[in-house]
């Protein structure tokens, strides 16, 4: 096994990983790594890229504070991976039946169309049993229900794919849904106007971070924690459906493991022998044996990992191939046809082409 790569020390307080690296992003890290409640050194994973607030693939340790836009809108978002018993061989001849098997079974996309009409088991316990802090409107009751099972938009996605063994797989990318961006953006706010009323110096109000002690960080890190299993079960939901439909094709098989992993989150964890906040934010958890998922860009290999611990990255590594391209300028360089060029010999959702072409692999690294 090989040793755990060492970093680039850009400065005492940012280390970096980072496969490419843009100045804006390194500035806006060192904006992060020099706030009061860092607790040594930010790690910039090798998929680092600029994000809000604080950068995407970045972890950050903190001393009795946890900075809510650093986790993110989309808390618990993450990835989750099967290894089936099947082989290629087993697969039908055309997939285009399975592809639109797995459309109904997992809704995809904004709106009513990426809503589900059927109520999966589990959903209500959301809402009736297991409840977050900050009290759900009706409205947003019904968002926990209806959207539990499905996969969203922007980069989330359902995939059938081989190993190098020629081994089926189900890998799957999603969050905590609608439910999870509002919950974090509530809190967001409240970060904010209390560091407006403290009168903190920060370099973006983005940065604004809760302290420990108070009832405000009390309540974001109970919603969190909701977020962060809704998250996880509705992985979990939309991965069986999906090997319900890939067994239903082929006539049978099973599942041989399972990977069910966060990238957008924050806990206690230990580290440099003192107790920290370690948010992760585009990482996952690298520690010694765990297993992670990280996938490349639209139609390129997902890894199954297992960490190595690195203490430098606070056993942490890259959560996918991160951007190069905003969504922006990718759907100014490219179209749908070059996206159906690039995705040629895979069965894909090719008639939303012009829909999907901010996905496009060379928006990525």
């Amino acid at each position: 096994m090989a040793p755990p790569m060492a970093p680039q020390q850009l400065s005492d307080t940012l280390w970096s990983w980072a496969s490419e690296i843009d100045d804006v992003t390194v500035r806006q890290a060192q904006a992060t790594a020099r706030l009061p409640i860092v607790a040594g050194h930010v790690a910039l994973m090798p998929d680092a890229h600029l994000g809000k607030g604080a950068t995407v693939g970045s972890v950050i340790p903190t001393l009795g504070a946890v900075i809510p836009a650093a986790v993110g809108v989309d808390i618990g978002c993450g990835m989750i991976a099967v290894e089936t018993d099947l082989a290629a061989a087993d697969l039908p001849d055309s997939l285009a039946p399975m592809l639109s098997a797995l459309e109904r079974a997992v809704p995809a996309g904004i709106g009513p169309r990426g809503e589900r009409r059927d109520a999966l088991d589990g959903a209500s316990h959301f809402v009736t049993k297991r409840r977050p802090h900050t009290e759900l409107t009706d409205a947003q009751a019904r968002k926990v229900i209806t959207q539990y099972g499905t996969l969203g938009s922007g980069n989330h996605f359902l995939e059938v794919c081989l190993d190098e063994r020629d081994r089926v797989w189900v890998v799957l990318h999603s969050g905590s849904r609608g439910v999870g961006n509002q919950l974090a953006t509530r809190h967001i706010k409240v970060a904010r106007r209390l560091a407006h009323t403290l009168s903190y110096r920060l370099p973006d109000a983005d940065l604004a971070w809760l302290s420990e002690g108070t009832r405000e960080f009390d309540a974001y890190i109970a919603d969190m924690l909701w977020a962060q299993d809704y998250a996880l079960a509705n992985r979990e939901a939309m991965m069986n459906a999906a090997l319900r439909v890939v067994f239903r094709t082929v006539g049978r098989g099973r599942e041989r493991s399972r990977v069910n992993c966060h990238h957008n989150f924050t806990q206690r964890e230990v580290h440099g022998g003192r107790p920290v906040w370690l948010t992760r934010k585009g990482a996952i958890k690298a520690g010694v044996g765990d297993r992670g998922v990280i996938p490349g860009s639209m139609g390129a290999a997902t890894y199954v990992v297992e960490g190595l611990g690195n203490e430098a990255s606070f056993a942490s590594c890259s959560h996918g191939a991160g951007r190069r391209l905003s969504r922006t300028a990718a759907r100014k360089a490219f179209d749908g046809r070059a996206l159906a060029r690039r995705m040629e010999g895979r069965t894909w959702q090719e008639r939303d082409a012009e829909a999907l072409v901010d996905e496009i692999p060379d928006a990525y690294k």
